[in-house]
């Protein structure tokens, strides 16, 4: 297939028609399955299981699923979400280890608990329960980057106002007897060229909404961090009376302003899926000039818009749109603010 890319102007609004998937970056087979699955009659919490599975599996970017992103001790764990509109019910994996399709396993959180969130070791015993295969999410991939970070002397990472000096050398680190605190105003190691979360949004031709993440994480993140991927209406977020959102980037940053929840809410009030974009990301921009981070938003009529903060390297946000009104599950660009 032809890669198609529409660029999107800041502040345009898309035409409505439903159903519609969205989600982030240029994950083309990611849209593919989701919308075959939404024509062969599956549920959108269906389309957003596979669709987002299927990134699982492709290890799209090396920033979702097994073999990518290693932390400190060099082990890939997963995050994973996923959100039924209709009745507010969420089902969250994090920190999951040695299990490969963490969405699936979100899935299942919200069809045989009554939690929304498990996490670790726990989350990875549940999963077993259910079905899942204990597997390797090593690879060879993931453990040359953590060869190559250790040689670096584990640079970058996510350390501050530890001894040794976490800038230059590895730890273990530990608290100092005194404490100086320095504020580190640094742009993220991210980029356009380095990808991050899927985030989906699917609504189905009733415009019920749902919505899911999955990843493996930022990079040499310090063991047991969790960012925004997992959490309700930080990662995503769905509500079939207003719509639906998805985010990426600077996960630290970004969970702090719940801005998929926040996104939604402006569509409640009949603001434009584009405009609501662009007002998480300015809201966001106020504390934190420097973050990288985009969002995807759509409301129930179909309608959709993205938006991305503007920082060295990353001046446009890649997303994929599938609706009637296109051929074929399509490339979009929208310019960063």
């Amino acid at each position: 297939l032809l890669s198609l890319a529409v660029l999107t102007p800041a502040g345009s609004t898309s035409a409505a028609a439903l159903p519609l998937v969205i989600n982030t970056w240029a994950f083309r087979t990611a849209a593919e399955t989701a919308w075959r699955v939404l024509e062969s009659g599956g549920s959108e919490l269906d389309a957003v299981e596979r669709g987002c599975g299927q990134c699982e599996i492709d290890q799209c970017d090396g920033s979702v699923g097994y073999g990518g992103s290693p932390d400190e001790s060099g082990e890939t764990t997963l995050d994973a979400m996923i959100m039924d509109g209709n009745t507010m019910e969420v089902g969250a994996v994090a920190d999951l280890r040695r299990v490969k399709n963490a969405i699936g396993v979100a899935r299942k959180v919200i069809e045989y608990t009554k939690h929304t969130l498990l996490v670790g070791e726990s989350a990875s015993l549940f999963a077993v329960r259910m079905g899942f295969p204990y597997e390797d999410l090593t690879t060879q991939k993931s453990l040359s980057l953590y060869s190559e970070w250790l040689n670096q002397s584990c640079q970058p990472n996510y350390w501050k106002n530890v001894v040794p000096d976490s800038s230059k050398s590895c730890g273990p680190y530990k608290r100092p007897e005194e404490v100086t605190y320095k504020e580190e105003q640094t742009v993220s190691q991210r980029s356009f060229h380095n990808h991050d979360t899927i985030g989906m949004v699917v609504i189905g031709v009733s415009g019920t909404v749902a919505s899911g993440t999955s990843t493996n994480g930022a990079i040499h993140k310090i063991p047991g961090r969790v960012g925004d991927s997992p959490i309700a209406g930080a990662g995503s977020y769905a509500d079939s009376t207003a719509g639906g959102a998805a985010a990426t980037g600077d996960g630290d940053i970004m969970m702090r302003f719940l801005p998929s929840y926040q996104a939604v809410e402006y569509m409640r009030t009949g603001t434009d899926p584009t405009v609501a974009c662009q007002k998480v990301i300015s809201r966001i921009q106020k504390y934190a000039p420097k973050f990288f981070g985009a969002i995807i938003c759509a409301n129930t009529t179909g309608s959709y818009g993205a938006a991305c903060n503007k920082v060295p390297g990353f001046t446009q946000f890649h997303f994929m749109v599938s609706s009637p009104l296109l051929s074929q599950p399509t490339e979009q660009v929208v310019d960063c603010i």
